[in-house]
């Protein structure tokens, strides 16, 4: 398996220091887009913290560790805590995120353009790290929202064998 580590695939590190969760931090009109769209604090929360790692990672994945850090940042009362959606109100939240970062969730079109990529520049490269990055260039270029790591890294390490 390729080293995630050596590839720009988006990750958090595991040890999120003071500057890391500045990222995190929402802009006033940030907060007012999620108190726009939703109801309670509870909900806006997870809002955010989507908001915030699309921008930052491509995808819906944040620490833990981040939550209070948003939740004082916007303000919401001590002790809110998210309130994690299931069903149409998950969906509605990812759909909310993806219109307002230009994302666009289509899993199956973002493997193709992985995997075209790969293929295609197998023959120069042999390094998966290096035709892993390549995909992930394309797919963000497509505008869509980045496919896990493990079948990227598939992908690769069958080119390379090839």
């Amino acid at each position: 398996m390729t080293s995630i580590e050596r590839t720009a695939y988006p990750q958090f590190k595991r040890l999120i220091i003071a500057h890391d969760h500045l990222f995190f931090a929402p802009t006033r009109e940030e907060a007012a887009w999620a108190a726009e769209r939703m109801d309670s604090g509870g909900h806006q929360l997870p809002l955010l913290l989507a908001l915030k790692s699309y921008q930052r990672m491509g995808r819906d994945e944040y620490p833990e560790m981040v939550v209070d850090f948003v939740r004082r940042a916007v303000e919401l009362p001590e002790g809110t805590m998210p309130l994690w959606a299931t069903g149409w109100t998950i969906e509605r939240q990812r759909t909310e995120v993806r219109r307002r970062v230009g994302a666009t969730f289509d899993q199956a079109e973002a493997c193709r353009i992985a995997e075209g990529s790969i293929r295609k520049e197998a023959a120069a490269k042999n390094r998966p790290a290096d035709l892993i990055n390549i995909a992930l260039e394309r797919v963000v270029g497509a505008g869509l929202e980045l496919p896990a790591f493990s079948p990227l890294d598939a992908m690769a390490r069958r080119s390379v064998r090839r």
